[in-house]
């Protein structure tokens, strides 16, 4: 795994769904693009999620990030809410999955923690912080401030990985050379 990466972060909903592509390098993260994939309310579910997945992959294809990461379903009271936001998430996974993309997956409080340093954010505080790191984003909803958030979160998880990657490395190395 290099150091250097683009990446779509993927905020899904059945009538919203934001999208934010970032490259990573080293510990720089840079704004490529945002937006929000809007479905008709008034379409079924079945072409809903059509409509959704050729815009994911659209993206994909015009972006071309490495790596994808999509933010994990919260339970709500109302169980077909839950339902539907599922079938989005879904999706959301499938798509970049079928484009030969790893897909990570990381719920609210993570992504909450990595960009503003409190699971207990509100939206309005990602949102702010997603705009002082990216100062570049157009971020026309909150959809799209999440979902670069959710970009933004894999970019650290990814940097933690590198790290400790490089350093069992340089620790077989070491143990490699000692044993001469």
């Amino acid at each position: 795994m290099t150091s250097r990466a683009r990446l779509i972060g993927i905020d899904p909903g059945l009538r919203f769904t934001g999208w934010g592509v970032i490259d990573v390098d080293g510990n720089r993260i840079i704004h490529v693009a945002d937006g929000v994939i809007a479905t008709d309310s008034g379409e079924p579910v079945p072409a809903r999620l059509c409509a959704l997945y050729d815009a994911l992959t659209a993206l994909i294809q015009t972006h071309k990030p490495n790596e994808a990461a999509v933010e994990e379903t919260y339970v709500n009271r109302n169980g077909a809410s839950t339902l539907k936001l599922g079938y989005a998430r879904g999706v959301a996974l499938l798509a970049p999955a079928l484009e030969g993309l790893t897909v990570a997956e990381y719920g609210a409080m993570s992504v909450k923690r990595a960009v503003v340093g409190t699971g207990a954010a509100t939206k309005e505080q990602v949102e702010m912080m997603v705009r002082r790191l990216l100062p570049a984003a157009s971020i026309s909803r909150n959809d799209a401030s999440d979902a670069l958030a959710v970009a933004i979160c894999h970019a650290h998880h990814r940097a933690s990985s590198l790290r400790v990657e490089a350093g069992s490395r340089s620790a077989a190395a070491r143990s490699a050379g000692g044993r001469r």
